[in-house]
C-alpha cells in the first residue's frame, strides 16, 4: 500500500515494536506484525493486532501492572494472545 506518512514510499510486511502508556503502566511489545514504509519508516498496524494489543495492555494494568516487555506472539499464546 501506498504510505500515507510520506505519500512516495510503497509499505512492505516487517515488525515494529509497539509502546503503549496508560497513567502509571507501560507495556512494550517487540516484533509486532506490520507493514512498513520502505522510505520513511512509517509502520502500520493491522486492526485486529492494535485491538489485541489493547485488550492485553488494559488487562495488565487492572492486575497492577507498571512496566512490561516481551515478544509479541499471535492470538492463540496464552501469554500475549487476547481472551475471548
Amino acid at each position: 500500500m501506498k504510505c500515507a506518512m510520506c505519500k512516495r514510499g510503497e509499505t512492505k510486511p516487517g515488525v515494529t515494536s509497539v509502546l503503549l502508556t496508560r497513567g502509571d503502566f507501560t507495556l512494550v511489545m517487540r516484533e509486532v506484525p506490520a507493514e512498513i514504509c520502505e522510505i520513511c519508516g512509517e509502520d502500520y498496524i493491522d486492526g485486529k493486532i492494535a485491538k489485541d494489543l489493547y485488550h492485553l495492555a488494559e488487562r495488565m494494568q487492572n492486575q497492577g501492572t507498571l512496566l512490561d516487555v516481551r515478544k509479541y506472539q499471535y492470538q492463540n499464546d496464552p501469554v500475549c494472545g487476547a481472551e475471548g
